[in-house]
């Protein structure tokens, strides 16, 4: 049996830490090559659906993942100023009786440090701080990478996990121009015990309302909240999550909303804003012996809480097409064909979904319970929800 193929991997994110990882435990040799000059804990909580949970568990990280995990209980939906609330879904129990794995909450750091120490442990050189993929080239069948300084790696495979920005992207294909959104994003911390008994509920909860939604839950173990705030603006354009904001100008982006919000706000330690930039997402994701993997190929708004886990699934995909063809095209071909069509309805429910939390009809305190009793019926959540979670990327068709 000829060796396996040696992998390439630009980008230590959450999808590039995945694909390493499910390689890995395949037998394949992976170098990540990540542009910061270390693996920090940055950004702030994420949502593990039971189709990302389940993934996590079969790369052998339950026990890291309820370490540092939140379990839901479950989600529900608010009025934006009056708090009144609608059941959106059960999760606990419910989410592993039904979907086969539980639903976390989980800081973002936490997780891509759980990634990078199984990956460690299992090749502690495989991944390279301080190398920026600028692009490649490929020839008779191998790949380089061209990393800043003047340095380069081979191997017989890239895989570009080097997010919405992707220099692989724009190297492999005319991916067309990013688009603002007409929204901006507001993210912060809150230590749990300084909140209302009502906001300690280990549930995630949505409040909607006319041009904007916060989405709130707990993350470290239930020790902290996180908070994002979204709102319909023009005027901020910037896409750092590291821009630092203030309290009062997040405030102001609330208008008349429930004190709740307003307490969520006031208590963050320290609001960071962005813009949220859409890009249609890809139907071409490989060229020759290089693929794209995550947000590089299919960045999602992040109103179904599934982009991380895309990347994941991308990952665990990936590992198995190179696993089960010995010819590197076939495998890359195949895992193409295998998340295209998933990947982009995904963007799209995404895109849906944040029109359903803006509309304008709940500035209308006698029409937004209807409209809440209506989108948020059981049968119309089971639609819009549960073929996400029912998918099981290591069974899928390959």
């Amino acid at each position: 049996m000829a060796a396996k193929p040696h992998v390439l991997i630009a980008g230590a994110g959450i999808g590039g830490l995945t694909a390493a990882l499910a390689l890995l435990r395949r037998g394949f040799d992976v170098d990540v090559y990540e542009q910061a000059p270390q693996l920090l804990e940055f950004g702030a909580g994420i949502q593990i659906a039971a189709n990302g949970s389940r993934l996590l568990i079969h790369l052998g990280l339950e026990d890291q993942m309820r370490r540092v995990a939140k379990e839901a209980a479950g989600k529900e939906v608010r009025i934006w100023n009056s708090g009144q609330t609608f059941k959106l879904f059960d999760l606990g129990e419910d989410s592993v009786r039904r979907f086969g794995a539980p639903y976390w909450f989980v800081h973002r750091g936490d997780l891509n440090s759980v990634l990078r120490d199984a990956v460690l442990a299992l090749k502690p050189d495989a991944i390279h701080t301080g190398a920026r993929c600028l692009g490649f080239t490929e020839k008779d069948g191998r790949v380089t990478l061209d990393i800043e300084g003047g340095r380069k790696a081979q191997g017989d495979v890239l895989i570009a996990a080097d997010g919405v920005h992707s220099l692989m992207r724009q190297q492999m294909f005319d991916s067309g121009k990013s688009e603002f959104m007409g929204i901006i994003a507001w993210r912060g911390l809150i230590p749990m015990k300084s909140l209302s008994a009502d906001l300690q509920r280990p549930v995630g909860t949505n409040w909607v309302g006319p041009r904007g939604h916060v989405i709130t839950y707990p993350v470290r173990s239930g020790e902290i909240l996180n908070f994002v705030g979204f709102g319909e603006r023009s005027d901020w354009r910037g896409e750092s999550w590291n821009e630092k904001g203030s309290k009062e100008e997040c405030a102001a982006d609330f208008p008349g909303w429930h004190p709740y919000v307003h307490e969520m706000i006031a208590k963050t330690d320290q609001p960071y804003k962005w813009a949220l930039i859409g890009r249609a997402p890809l139907q071409t994701w490989t060229k020759g012996h290089v693929a794209l993997l995550g947000d590089a190929c299919h960045p999602t708004l992040p109103f179904l809480a599934q982009g991380a886990i895309m990347a994941i699934e991308d990952g665990v995909v990936l590992a198995r097409c190179l696993d089960k063809y010995e010819d590197i095209g076939a495998a890359l071909a195949a895992y193409q064909k295998a998340r295209v069509e998933r990947a982009t309805k995904i963007v799209v429910g995404s895109t849906e979904a944040g029109k359903r939390f803006h509309n304008p009809i709940l500035a209308d305190a006698a029409a937004a319970v209807g409209y809440m009793e209506r989108e948020w019926a059981p049968e119309k959540v089971r639609l819009r929800y549960d073929w996400l979670f029912e998918y099981d990327a290591t069974a899928a068709l390959i």
